[in-house]
């Protein structure tokens, strides 16, 4: 039987839209990069300021990470709320025809989909802005239902901090046996729950991270004594460098594995997401670590190439390809 993974976290629609410095410094408070929640207000005057010049599609980190590997033929699914609402349906959808399953999704009239409005800089940076909407009214009951025994691994975003139903969602994995991926997902999360996120390391089987959230928990330490600091002994550890590639660490050996360099990226939105895609494409496939790492660089070097997540049909085929 396939090994299956659950991915666990807030289903987003993605906003997407090409901006200046100068608007993001006059419209967008707090600091460029990285992703900050706002309120339904402040969501809706962003949105008026951009006006109809934006692009949607599926997304939340998790999200990003599920649909890439529905996309690579794993079996998925997704723990999460939408409302109920066409953003919601077009949202499962999307999923149910990438081969997903929208099993583990629940909805509700209380609220809307939320949205993560995604402001991508000349410089190819992106700065993020959520409103979390009915991804925030997941329950408990709604954990209660899965029957997490299906799973071989379960993915946890990082922004499931704020939620809580986070501690149920770990043990119910946990006691379940399955294996735990959990991915830091922004130096502000790791910033806010500094303190619960060392607590949570010893128990996570596979932790990615990135610099800045490397920076926010370990220090401003050389890369190879940051993963040092991470890793305790969880299987593997994945520390994502950006242009310099990741060092990953596990089964008693470290290994710095290059980036798929891209002379003009377009837009780094969901790289860090899709990276973890390729790497948990490898893990679920018994590759070695190395393998892994390296089918997620592909991902990620292909993603920066577009704006968003969504990579064209034969940019897929290529990557199918490279992956056999």
């Amino acid at each position: 039987m396939a090994s299956t993974l659950l991915g666990v976290g807030s289903p987003l629609l993605d906003v997407l839209a090409q901006v200046s410095d100068d608007f993001l410094e006059r419209h967008v408070s707090g600091a460029k990069g990285g992703m900050e929640m706002i309120s339904p207000a402040d969501r809706s005057e962003l949105m008026r300021r951009l006006g109809d010049d934006v692009t949607w599609a599926p997304g939340g980190s998790a999200g990003n990470t599920v649909f890439a590997l529905a996309k690579l033929g794993v079996p998925v699914a997704m723990l999460g709320k939408t409302g109920k609402d066409k953003e919601g349906a077009f949202y499962r959808e999307k999923l149910r025809v990438l081969g997903g399953s929208d099993r583990e999704f629940s909805e509700t009239s209380d609220a809307p989909t939320g949205v993560c409005v995604s402001l991508i800089t000349p410089d190819a940076e992106r700065t993020m802005r959520s409103d979390l909407a009915a991804a925030m009214l997941l329950d408990e009951n709604d954990v209660k239902k899965v029957d997490f025994s299906r799973y071989d691994v379960v993915l946890i975003e990082g922004y499931m901090l704020f939620s809580p139903t986070f501690d149920t969602v770990f043990g119910m994995a946990k006691k379940a046996g399955c294996a735990i991926a959990f991915d830091l997902a922004s130096f502000e999360v790791v910033r806010l729950f500094r303190d619960r996120v060392k607590k949570l390391l010893e128990d996570v089987d596979i932790l990615f991270a990135n610099a800045d959230e490397a920076r926010e928990l370990a220090g401003d330490l050389p890369p190879e004594k940051q993963l040092a600091a991470l890793s305790a002994d969880r299987a593997v550890t994945a520390l994502k460098l950006g242009r310099e590639g990741a060092l990953v660490k596990g089964g008693g050996e470290t290994l710095c594995v290059p980036a798929r360099l891209v002379e003009n990226p377009v837009d780094t939105t969901a790289a860090g997401d899709l990276w973890a895609a390729g790497f948990l494409y490898g893990f679920l496939n018994a590759r070695p670590l190395e393998k892994c790492a390296r089918c997620g660089a592909l991902l990620a070097g292909e993603v920066v190439k577009v704006i968003g997540s969504q990579l064209p049909e034969e940019v897929w085929k290529k990557i199918a390809k490279e992956l056999d």
